[in-house]
């Protein structure tokens, strides 16, 4: 009798301790599912919110290499070069950048930034460019207005409409600021320095130099018919 009564004993105990680690083992595996779940919540809701910022790297490209951002807006490096600086102490080696941004229906800017990594001085660039953005004139044919000849430094650029279907005729940043500001068919011509910088602004000047028929008329105290 006290035999049974021992062996029940020890079964009653065996049991419990069995059951104890069973409960024990189910909330530690509720705790990780737990964790787990809070934390793929957390990494969405990171990654929700790089998306949303301007400066954020999540981005799709087109054949040239322009990066489209989520806020549809372009960005394409013209030009990247190694600078030195002379010193005191020695040479300074330095990465400076030049980007194009553009949403191809009628704002574009430019920018540039310099630093000790290529990726950071393009990063500058950029951020340059989105804050110098502006609005240029598009007509319905998705060219300028009239011919239009502006010059920066010692470099001169010639903007003038071109019949559908011709295409951008330009060549190097030229090409870069008018596919970007949303330009469809323009003939340009480059006069000059090649220097980078200056094509681009004598570009920028060229399109914000436009006149529509409109302000033409408005100009001369016209009306549009006797233009």
């Amino acid at each position: 009798m006290v035999n049974e009564l021992i062996n029940e004993t020890e079964i009653t105990e065996e049991q419990t301790e069995t059951k104890f680690i069973k409960d024990e083992a189910l909330a530690n595996t509720q705790v990780i599912t737990n964790q787990a779940a809070l934390l793929n919540k957390e990494e969405q809701e990171y990654v929700k919110d790089q998306e949303l910022k301007p400066s954020s790297f999540a981005f799709n490209k087109d054949r040239r290499g322009a990066r489209r951002n989520f806020d549809g807006i372009e960005e394409k490096v013209v030009s990247i070069k190694r600078i030195n600086k002379t010193t005191k102490g020695g040479r300074r080696m330095r990465f400076a950048a030049i980007a194009v941004v553009g949403d191809k229906n009628g704002r574009v800017g430019w920018g540039k930034g310099k630093s000790v990594e290529a990726p950071e001085a393009i990063k500058k660039s950029i951020q340059d460019a989105r804050n110098r953005i502006v609005n240029v004139k598009i007509n319905r044919k998705g060219s300028v207005y009239h011919e239009v000849t502006c010059s920066f430094g010692a470099t001169k650029v010639l903007i003038k409409p071109a019949p559908t279907g011709t295409g951008i005729i330009a060549g190097g940043a030229v090409r870069t600021v008018l596919e970007l500001a949303g330009y469809k068919d323009v003939c340009s011509k480059k006069i000059g320095a090649n220097a980078t910088i200056n094509m681009i602004r004598a570009t920028l000047k060229c399109l914000q130099a436009q006149r529509t028929k409109h302000e033409i008329a408005h100009l001369r105290g016209k009306k549009v018919e006797e233009i």
